[in-house]
């Protein structure tokens, strides 16, 4: 039998069933369509995501496929107030400082050529019709619209939308609301190309935001249908054209794709029961603001995968799954709040918030363009490097300013940098200096790999320690940070959190032999 069944073949479902796959976890991934869909809702593509996908192998591959968006550009009104250089922002934060744009429809398709690598196929028109957790099992009913039979798994994982099938047999509640205003999105033809990168126009009833979408120069525009025609029955593009191109500065040549929609704001009361887990969209759902969903649902992903992989491959106890919920939940908590406050800001139609958009914000934006700490700061948020998981108690300690849950910062050292160990997609300890005996013996008795790298004038300011210890997750966040002198505390955690993380994999016989 397969170990894990996943539900959705979207980017979440996609990354869960590859990150499974690469370690040899059987997954087998299924989706209630007939075939991959040729929309492209979400496009943008964080440097966190590319880092993880760095960690695959393939990071770069990636890059070379999408539109890099490295500059953003405000105008309010008739007038250009300010630019920021996503490149500066993030320089030395990321290997990856700027945002790519990459069709969801081209992005799915090249998770799926990577998981067929693996020996992995997405089951197209299979839908779950129910589930019955065992205990020790999980049986699921799969109907593939010809004959329903059930199945054994490990786990199954619901990456299966907001609609999700698997929360509403889960019994997991969904609170949250839907704005009343109403979104356009289309993809154009601009007249002029106009340059690669990110632009955010604002009026006193408006707002609009292009960005690149494919390398053939397409377009993509999302913004506030204006209050005199976001009631109008059959609401076209045309309807919306001169304000559009006036927010923008833009005059749009051909539409190629539009559409409407409204915004949803939700979370999951529960991540899940058991041994079934529900992730993205079946999670969380909230404003594009900051295109932070598909990158969010990826995330998920990451944190529950190598989770899975380590229970079942007994490197782990089925406790560390909790860590999920636990993790997870707080930061997409955090993030509704926050798209929903800027969400809320952006759409007030009051004439205090219109006059703030047009007269103060763009003054704002413009100050904060002129100094580093603040256009750094708005880089870790937006592009997920700032997460951390500091607040679950799995993780431990501090060394320096970087204390267990937080991102490894990434380091460009002679030859390289520290993030190339990561590709390894396994635990290991990072020394900045020199480690002493004790870690060094230590880590040798625990089998578990040993990184030592220079400790520089970056190192320091990315708040490192010199000579502590970075007990390092499969995911790159840091699990454990000890300071010089508290090697001891090594043998202590990975005790008492019941890790086995320096055995080879012996795969359970729950987790079965044969791939999907």
């Amino acid at each position: 039998m397969e170990s894990v069944l996943v539900v959705g073949a979207g980017p979440t479902g996609l990354v869960m069933a590859l990150s499974l796959a690469r370690r040899g976890v059987p997954v087998r991934i299924i989706d209630r369509k007939s075939g991959p869909s040729p929309e492209s809702r979400a496009m943008g593509l964080h440097a966190r995501t590319l880092e993880f996908y760095r960690q695959f192998g393939f990071g770069d591959q990636v890059v070379e496929r999408g539109v890099v968006a490295d500059t953003i550009r405000f105008r309010a009104g008739d007038r250009d107030v300010a630019q920021f250089s996503l490149a500066d922002m993030g320089l030395g934060l990321s290997p990856y400082p700027f945002m790519l744009a990459f069709p969801q429809d081209e992005h799915e398709r090249f998770l799926r050529d990577r998981l067929a690598q693996l020996g992995v196929q997405v089951q197209w028109n299979s839908a779950l019709e129910d589930l019955t957790d065992h205990g020790d099992v999980v049986e699921a009913v799969v109907s593939d619209g010809e004959s329903t039979a059930g199945s054994d798994y490990a786990y199954v994982v619901g990456c299966d939308g907001a609609h999700s099938r698997v929360r509403e047999i889960l019994g997991v509640g969904f609170p949250g609301g839907s704005s009343e205003q109403l979104f356009f999105v289309a993809d154009a033809i601009i007249a002029g190309a106009p340059e690669a990168g990110i632009y955010l126009g604002f009026r006193e009833a408006g707002l609009a935001l292009m960005m690149p979408v494919r390398t053939t120069g397409t377009q993509r525009l999302i913004g506030l249908a204006p209050p005199e025609v976001s009631s109008k029955p059959d609401l076209g593009f045309e309807d919306l054209r001169a304000h559009v191109e006036y927010l923008l500065g833009i005059d749009v040549a051909e539409v190629n794709w539009f559409s409407t929609y409204r915004v949803h704001h939700r979370v999951a009361e529960h991540f899940g029961k058991g041994r079934v887990f529900i992730a993205g969209d079946a999670g969380h759902v909230h404003s594009p603001a900051g295109g932070q969903g598909m990158n969010t649902g990826i995330g998920d992903a990451i944190n529950l995968s190598w989770k899975i992989a380590d229970v079942l491959h007994l490197r782990a106890e089925p406790s560390l799954l909790d860590t999920y919920e636990r993790e997870r939940i707080p930061f997409a908590q955090s993030l509704i709040a926050t798209t929903d406050r800027v969400f809320r800001f952006l759409v007030d139609e009051g004439k205090a918030a219109q006059t703030v958009r047009v007269r103060v914000l763009p003054r704002l934006v413009a100050t904060m363009a002129r100094f580093t700490a603040p256009r750094r700061m708005m880089f870790k948020t937006v592009s997920q490097t700032r997460i951390s998981y500091r607040d679950c108690d799995f993780n431990q300690g501090e060394a320096g300013s970087i204390r267990g849950g937080d991102r490894l910062p990434w380091l460009v050292n002679a030859g390289g940098d520290n993030f190339g160990a990561l590709e390894s997609l396994d635990w290991q300890l990072h020394v900045y200096g020199e480690p002493g005996s004790s870690i060094v013996d230590e880590a040798k008795r625990l089998a578990i790999p040993l990184h030592r790298f220079d400790f520089d004038d970056d190192a320091q300011a990315a708040g490192l320690e010199r000579d502590a210890v970075y007990l390092v997750r499969p995911d790159g966040y840091v699990a454990l940070a000890l300071a010089p002198g508290d090697e001891g505390g090594l043998t202590g955690f990975i005790h008492g959190r019941e890790l086995r993380i320096g055995q080879p994999d012996v795969t359970s016989d729950v987790a079965g032999t044969d791939s999907a």
